[in-house]
Order: structure tokens, then sequence, then C-alpha cells
């Protein structure tokens, strides 16, 4: 009888992604957000950190590894879902997904770099020939980065706007390339504290000298400094109103470079359903990502354009040596 209940070993299935050896860059693309030679690039700079020194149980390979983890940022969709559209179980695509993002953001100081002093004149100088604002080195602002609600210190992730979110501040140069990012703050801290707070200020307040030396701009929830320039609160002179419009003008690189990082890496627009320390990371990744896609000149189509939330909730302004340095360029550099 007992024969009747014999218990046969299930064979284990290996389910394998589609072939995408031949797939064209723009297929790649409108799957993983990087075109064939960019897949290479990472592949390359990523190995060392991701190669498994054993093939027991098939191990994945680097570009599977990439490919899973790109296919996430692109989308944002549950890790089932990548799993089930690729092949992996779910477990799997979590594990690899935390690896590839560790893995990317050990390069953040190869690819999130502050300009030297060449960068900073070639910057000065096309920033100026956008609106005529002078020695403009990059535009700093935050956007939220929507998380699901944490189990630990959850009142602190509640932004003004009532979701959940880190609050990511980042400087970007006249191409859109980001040279400063910091995604470690909740979403309940203001944008001013943030940058007070941040490495970027410290070393700004001891190594800003002159005006020669380079400026930020920032908007009204900024505290005016001797290098960050922000809008009037009031213009009460043409002059002020000409300062005025072509901060506006120069300023809005940022926000276009965050529509674009937010387009192309889709889990930044929707919500980040992991821990908020795994979220940050995640959002550094998608920086790093981009900065590559841009020094690679990567097409990407701006039909859409997806509006960054902005996180000011107050207008800042500070007296001293900041309210004379913005004097001094509506004065000479503003007046009729």
């Amino acid at each position: 009888m007992a024969a009747l209940f014999v218990n046969h070993r299930k064979v284990k299935e290996f389910r394998h992604t589609a072939h995408v050896q031949n797939m064209l860059d723009n297929e790649m693309y409108a799957r993983y957000r990087y075109t064939n030679g960019g897949i290479d690039y990472l592949e390359d700079l990523l190995k060392e950190s991701l190669e498994r020194t054993t093939r027991r149980n098939r191990a994945l390979t680097v570009r599977q590894m990439i490919l899973i983890t790109l296919r996430f940022f692109a989308t944002g969709a549950f890790f089932n879902i990548i799993g089930d559209s690729m092949g992996y179980h779910k477990c799997t695509v979590s594990r690899v997904v935390a690896k590839v993002t560790e893995a990317i953001c050990g390069h953040i100081h190869q690819f999130v770099m502050w300009p030297d002093a060449n960068a900073r004149a070639w910057n000065m100088t096309e920033f100026f020939k956008k609106a005529g604002f002078p020695n403009v080195v990059g535009c700093v602002e935050g956007t939220h980065i929507r998380i699901q609600a944490p189990s630990e210190d959850e009142p602190a992730f509640v932004n003004r706007k009532g979701f959940h979110s880190i609050n990511m501040q980042a400087v970007c140069d006249i191409k859109g390339k980001f040279t400063s990012v910091n995604a470690s703050w909740p979403g309940s801290c203001h944008d001013a504290h943030v940058f007070r707070t941040s490495g970027l200020a410290a070393k700004l307040t001891i190594e800003h000298v002159a005006f020669s030396d380079g400026i930020l701009l920032g908007d009204s929830g900024y505290a005016l400094k001797p290098f960050l320039m922000t809008p009037f609160i009031r213009v009460d002179s043409e002059s002020e109103e000409r300062y005025q419009q072509a901060h506006t003008r120069t300023r809005a690189c940022i926000e276009r470079a965050f529509g674009r990082l937010k387009r192309r890496f889709h889990v930044l627009h929707s919500e980040i359903r992991l821990r908020p320390e795994k979220a940050c990371k995640v959002a550094v990744a998608c920086v790093i990502l981009h900065n590559i896609a841009v020094d690679m000149n990567m097409p990407m189509d701006d039909d859409e354009f997806i509006q960054p939330q902005n996180g000011n909730d107050g207008v800042h302004q500070d007296g001293g040596t900041g309210v004379a340095t913005r004097d001094f360029i509506v004065e000479n550099f503003f007046s009729v």
C-alpha cells in the first residue's frame, strides 16, 4: 500500500530571459533605458564587483544582473513582475538589485564630481550664453522621491504635500549632468536645511573667496549666500526685473535635469517600495547612471516632461555679503 505514495523528486527547471544580443539600440533603450554600448560599458565597469567566482547552480552573469537592475530602474515595477517578465524568482531579483545598486554607488566619486577650474570656467561661459547671468557654475534644487511608508520614524518622511518621500538635493551643470547629489534626508526636511548641512555647503563656505570663483543659483527656498544667488522677493526696478528673468531662465536647467532623470528611470517618478536606506541608494545609483548616459551622449526623447516636485515650502533670505554680491551682479550686469 505504501508503494502507491512514492514521493518523486521534482526536476528543477531553469527559465531563461529573451535573447537580447541582437536587439537594436532603440529596442534596448525602450526596455532598459540604456543602449547596447552603455550596457557593455556598465558590464566592464562593474565586472570586478559583480562577477561570481563559481558557476555552481548556474550563477547569473554580470550582464544578466545589470539587465535585471536596469529593468527595475526603468519601470519601478514589483520584483515579482520583473522576475516573471525576465524569467527569475522575485527573491533573485531583490538580491540582484541590491547588489548591483551597491556596486554602482561605489563609483559615485568617479561620475558625480564637483567641476575643476577648467570645467567651472567652461560652465560660466555656457551659462552666460544662455541668459546673460555671470559666473554660474551650477544650479541647485531639491526633489522629492516617493517611497512607501517606512515602519520606523514614519512621520519624518511625510513631506509638506502629504506623501512619504526622501528629499534629494542635487546640483547640475549646463549639460544637465549632476555634479553633486545628497539623497540622505527624509521628506519632511526643508531644502535649505539639506543644503546648509551638506558637505558641498561646507566646501563652498571655505573655498569660495571671490565672485570670480563662481556661484550657484537656487530658488527662494534657499538662503542667500555669497556663493548662492536667489531671486528677489520683491522687484523694485527694471534692473532687478532683468536679474529675475535671467535667474529664472538659467536655473531652469536643474528642473529639466530632474525631469530627464525621472523620465529615464521611472522608479524615481513612481513609488520606491524599499526601506528608506535602500531607496536612497537607488536614487544615487540612478543619478550615476544618468551621468554616464550624458557622457556617452545617449539620445533621449523629450516629447514628455515630468515636472519634478519641488521641496520648497518657504522663503529664506540672509543678509551680509550675499546681498552685496547680488547687488553687485544687478548693478554691473543688468543695469541699462
